[in-house]
């Protein structure tokens, strides 16, 4: 009796591993929710909507983008760590994703542990941006006067704790060039008073303030990755001047921890197969930043790397958010 149950437990197993193979070769079957923790209309939300829209085209069901903006991206995540994991629920993982980790006290959720790696998109500088009246025009002579005029120098973001925030956080800890952190909410604000010279720097987003840049009506200083980006070929990376400094913007797809390993596999082959498409790298580069094509345990290797990174930062610039 027992080898009867024995055998009778394995064909089973054996019939639902198979069940689970031939679900992750049709899926998907209906449309998948491509959850994002901002509002429409904002550089995450292109990003999301340009490769949901391929993979829609691709896999013949609709990517659904479904805007969860609040609490600094928190609702989305903890919305899509409690979600079925059975691929219909998927992630815009994006820079706050590592950063709270370590600024917010009592997440409810364990972003590493709760969220699966699915693909990488691509990485995106930020952009050492100076107002018009500043008088430095590289890097090293940005420090000499900030240096030279304590207290006097502002420096905005697009509000506390953002990539653009920590990116001047990490300047300072860096240089030793202090400057005052002025917070907006969001980034316009902040540069319409970059713009009227009310605040003198700031670390920004490329897709917002890159048009700014072209016109002439700010002066970009420096790109934040580790090498010069093609949308801006004459403007230095920071650490040309300030060795080992390395800040972006990393994104890329999550799905909850459980989710098969299969469907897992099927959406990095198609997600990277987008990412190769000519047009696409086009499109990635117009946003500032290149394909990033790699497998789910590469792209999970990156995320633990940008949560060490931007937790060494958060403590250094004391901050906490309860």
């Amino acid at each position: 009796m027992g080898l009867r149950r024995a055998a009778i437990f394995l064909v089973a197993m054996g019939l639902s591993a198979i069940a689970c193979s031939a679900s992750a070769l049709d899926y998907p079957t209906r449309p998948v929710r491509f959850v994002v923790g901002y509002p429409a209309g904002g550089a995450t939300d292109i990003l999301a909507r340009l490769i949901g829209q391929r993979l829609s085209e691709r896999l013949g069901q609709q990517f659904v983008i479904e805007n969860k903006p609040g609490a600094g991206n928190n609702i989305a995540t903890e919305y899509v760590a409690n979600a079925e994991p059975d691929g219909y629920t998927v992630f815009l993982v994006n820079p706050a994703n590592f950063i709270n980790a370590t600024l917010y006290s009592n997440l409810r959720f364990n972003f590493i542990r709760d969220i699966a790696p699915v693909a990488s998109f691509t990485r995106v500088p930020n952009v050492m941006t100076v107002a018009l009246g500043v008088p430095a025009k590289t890097v090293a002579e940005f420090i000499a006067w900030v240096k030279a005029n304590p207290g006097q120098v502002n420096m905005a973001s697009s509000g506390n704790g953002t990539s653009v925030h920590l990116s001047g956080e990490m300047f300072m800890a860096m240089t030793g060039a202090k400057m005052e952190h002025i917070p907006y909410k969001g980034a316009a604000p902040a540069i319409t008073d970059l713009l009227g010279d009310r605040v003198q720097v700031i670390f920004d987003n490329m897709p917002s303030i890159v048009q700014h840049i072209h016109s002439g009506k700010l002066r970009a200083l420096a790109v934040t990755t580790a090498t010069r980006s093609p949308e801006l070929p004459d403007v230095p990376a920071l650490g040309e001047t300030v060795p080992g400094y390395e800040a972006s913007a990393l994104f890329g797809m999550g799905a909850p921890k459980k989710t098969p390993p299969e469907i897992i596999a099927k959406l990095n082959q198609e997600i990277n197969a987008v990412l190769a498409e000519p047009e696409m790298k086009k499109r990635l580069t117009e946003l500032g930043g290149e394909p990033l094509i790699s497998t789910p345990e590469a792209f999970g290797a990156m995320i633990a790397a940008e949560t060490e990174k931007w937790g060494r930062v958060v403590t250094s610039a004391g901050l906490k958010i309860d």
